[in-house]
C-alpha cells in the first residue's frame, strides 16, 4: 500500500476499495449481501459507484444489524521513521453493509445504536498510529533479529500480535492471504517524533508507546492478569534516537502486579484492592514472566505502590511471589514512592535512578552503527509498576529513559565527554514535554483523564498549580470511574472481540434490568436532603420544632446514603458484556 490515499467506490450490492500503488489494479470487492470478500480490477467497479477517498480500512464487525465496515477516513503525518511515513488515524467511518435497520424490532435497533456507541467510543479514543510500509509493533531490536522470510510476509503476518488493536476486525481479511495488501496493523498508544539539535548536530529523537490488546480495558475494572498471564494496562515504551545512518533504541516496559486481585468500583473515592483467596496465583504469575523473559530477557521488577495502607498487602504479595519463582533473571526492587518524595522532595528519585545504574549498564541498549553494524544489543528491561502503571511509572521511566540517552548521544558524538543532558534547555524542554504527552495518552487511554503528576515531567518541578490540576483530574477520574467507565469497559470488550454479538436474533446482555432500589434510593436520599435544607431555611413555629424536622429528614437522608455506599458495587456504571464478574 503506498501512502497516498485508497479509494472506496459503493454501489448498492458492493463495497469495492482500492488499493493505491502507482498502476496497481487491486481492488478488494466486499459483497454487501452475503459478506464475501473477494480480490478484482479496477474495470469491475461500476461507473455508477460513488466514490470517495479512504485512508486505509480498521476492518470488519458484526452487530445486531449485520456487519459493519470501519474505515479510517482521515490521518495526520506524524513524522518520518528511517524513511516511512507515521500516520497518526484522526477520523473513522462505520459504515453498514444492510440499507436500512427495517428488518430489526424496536429493541434491537436500541441495541444496534448503542453497540455502534460503543465501536465510536474506541475509535474516538486518541492514540491509533499506522504505517503502511513498515512494522510499527515491533520494537528496532526484534526486527533485527528477524529471518529473510520475515521480509515477504504481509505486515499483517509478521506484526507482534500484542500490539495489533484491530486485529479482531481483520479476522475476516486475515482469512484470506491474497487480500493482506489491504490489512493494515494499527497500534494504539503514543508515538511523538522530533528533530533536536545538540551542539548543533540534529539527531532525531522518537518515543512510541505501544499499548497491548490483551486484557485491556479500563482502570479498576481491570486489573492484575488473567489465565493467560496477560497483564492489564500493559504498555511497551521505546525510545529511539536517529543520527547520521546510527540507531539506538531502548525499551521499557509497564504493567498491572501480574497476580490475581480486582479493585471494583464501589462509589468510595479509592475502593481496596482484594486479592482473590481462591486462585493459585503462581500459575498466571509464571506465564506472565516465563513470557517476558522470552521476548525482554532479563527483568527488573520496580513496584512502586506505597508499603502501607490498602497497597502494603499487594506489595507484599508480588515480593513474596518473585522470590518464590526463584529466577536468578528476576531481580525485584520496591520503592515507596509517595513516602519517598512526600512533601514535594521530588530530588529523592535520583536514589532510585543511582540504586539501579549498575543494572541498567548490565541490560544496556540495542544499537547500530552508522556502517550498519549492530554494536550493542539491549539484554533486559526494567518493568515498572504502580497502581495504575500511569503517573507514578511515567515519572521513573523517564528518568531511565534520560540515562539511557545520555550514553546513547555520548556514543554517537552528540554530546562531548562530560556533558549532560540536563544541561542542554532546549533538548531537555523537548524531552520532558514528551514524556508528560506520553504519560497523558497512556492515562486518556486507562483512566479516562490527563495523567497526574505531569508537572513534574515538564518541569523538573512538582508545583501549586499541579496539585490543583491533579485534583481536578482526580474528580473527573472519580465520577468516570464510577459512572461511565462500565460503558468504556463493554466498548473495548466489543471491540477487541472479547465479546461478539451473534447472528441469532437473541436477547444481548444490554437487556439488564436494574433493580426498584438503584432509582428509588437516590431520589429519596435528594428528596430528604432538600427537605432538610428546606426546613433549615424556612424555620417553624419554634426551634424544636425545627430541630425535629431538620433532625427526621437528616436522618432519612444520611441513612439512605448510608445504604446506597453500602451497596455501592451496584449503583456504579459496571460492565455488562465480559467482565461482569464479581471478585470474591
Amino acid at each position: 500500500l503506498g501512502s497516498t490515499f485508497h479509494s472506496k467506490h459503493t454501489t448498492p450490492e458492493k463495497f469495492f476499495i482500492e488499493a493505491c500503488d502507482e498502476g496497481a489494479d487491486a481492488v478488494l470487492a466486499i459483497d454487501r449481501v452475503s459478506n464475501e470478500m473477494t480480490l478484482t480490477g479496477k474495470k469491475d467497479v461500476p461507473p455508477s459507484a460513488v466514490t470517495r477517498p479512504i485512508c486505509g480500512i480498521m476492518g470488519t464487525i458484526r452487530l445486531v444489524a449485520g456487519m459493519y465496515l470501519i474505515v479510517i477516513t482521515r490521518k495526520r503525518n506524524v513524522g518520518s521513521l528511517l524513511g516511512h511515513a507515521v500516520w497518526k488515524a484522526v477520523d473513522f467511518d462505520v459504515i453498514s453493509y444492510k440499507k436500512t435497520v427495517l428488518h430489526l424490532s424496536e429493541i434491537q435497533s436500541q441495541e444496534n445504536k448503542t453497540f455502534l456507541s460503543m465501536i465510536n467510543n474506541v475509535l474516538t479514543t486518541d492514540g491509533f498510529y499506522f504505517c503502511t510500509d513498515y512494522d510499527l509493533t515491533h520494537t528496532l531490536q526484534r526486527l533485527a533479529n528477524t529471518s529473510p522470510d520475515f521480509q515477504e510476509m504481509s505486515l499483517l503476518e509478521r506484526a507482534d500480535q500484542r500490539f495489533v488493536w484491530n486485529g479482531n476486525l481483520l479476522r475476516e481479511l486475515a482469512a484470506q492471504p491474497e487480500l493482506h495488501k489491504f490489512a493494515l496493523p494499527v497500534v494504539h498508544g503514543f508515538i511523538v517524533m522530533k528533530p533536536c539539535r545538540i551542539n548543533g548536530k540534529i539527531f532525531e529523537w522518537i518515543l512510541i508507546s505501544r499499548r497491548s490488546c490483551f486484557r485491556a480495558g479500563v482502570r479498576y475494572y481491570l486489573r492484575g492478569i488473567d489465565s493467560e498471564g496477560h497483564a492489564a494496562n500493559f504498555v511497551e515504551t521505546e525510545q529511539i534516537v536517529l543520527y547520521e545512518g546510527a540507531k539506538a533504541s531502548f525499551i521499557q516496559t509497564r504493567g498491572s502486579m501480574p497476580f490475581y486481585w480486582s479493585q471494583r468500583p464501589n462509589l468510595k473515592y479509592k475502593p481496596k484492592p482484594i486479592i482473590s483467596k481462591t486462585t493459585n496465583h503462581m500459575d498466571g504469575f509464571q506465564r506472565h514472566f516465563d513470557s517476558q523473559l522470552l521476548i525482554y530477557g532479563k527483568q527488573t521488577i520496580l513496584n512502586l505502590v506505597n508499603q502501607k495502607g490498602s497497597e502494603k498487602p499487594l506489595e507484599q504479595a508480588f515480593a513474596k511471589m518473585v522470590s518464590g519463582m526463584n529466577n536468578g533473571m528476576l531481580n525485584y526492587i520496591a520503592f515507596d514512592f509517595h513516602k519517598e518524595c512526600s512533601a514535594m522532595r521530588w530530588d529523592r528519585l535520583q536514589i532510585l535512578v543511582d540504586d539501579v545504574a549498575e543494572t541498567q549498564e548490565e541490560y544496556g541498549y540495542f544499537m547500530v552503527n552508522s556502517e550498519g553494524k549492530t554494536v550493542a544489543q539491549q539484554k533486559g528491561v526494567f518493568r515498572s509498576n504502580c497502581m495504575d502503571c500511569l503517573d507514578r511509572t511515567n515519572v521513573i521511566q523517564s528518568l531511565l529513559a534520560r540515562r539511557s540517552l545520555q550514553s546513547q548521544l555520548q556514543r554517537m558524538g552528540v554530546l562531548n565527554v562530560g556533558q549532560r543532558i540536563e544541561e542542554q534547555a532546549e533538548f531537555e524542554k523537548i524531552y520532558k514535554n514528551a514524556w508528560a504527552d506520553n504519560a497523558n495518552a497512556c492515562a486518556v487511554q486507562y483512566a479516562g483523564t490527563g495523567a497526574l503528576k505531569t508537572d513534574f515531567t515538564r518541569t523538573g518541578k512538582r508545583t501549586r498549580w499541579g496539585l490543583l490540576m491533579d485534583g481536578w483530574n482526580s474528580m473527573i477520574r472519580y465520577y468516570k470511574n464510577n459512572f461511565s467507565d462500565g460503558f468504556r469497559q463493554d466498548s473495548i470488550d466489543l471491540f477487541l472481540g472479547n465479546f461478539a454479538v451473534d447472528e441469532s436474533d437473541g436477547p444481548t446482555p444490554l437487556r439488564v434490568q436494574k433493580d426498584w432500589k438503584f432509582l428509588t434510593l437516590p431520589i429519596i436520599m435528594l428528596v430528604a436532603f432538600s427537605m432538610c435544607i428546606v426546613c433549615l431555611l424556612m424555620a417553624g413555629d419554634t426551634w424544636t420544632e425545627t430541630l425535629a424536622y431538620v433532625t427526621f429528614w437528616g436522618a432519612a437522608s444520611a441513612i439512605t446514603a448510608t445504604i446506597i455506599l453500602f451497596n455501592g458495587q451496584d449503583f456504579v456504571d459496571a460492565p455488562k458484556l465480559v467482565h461482569k464478574e464479581k471478585l470474591d
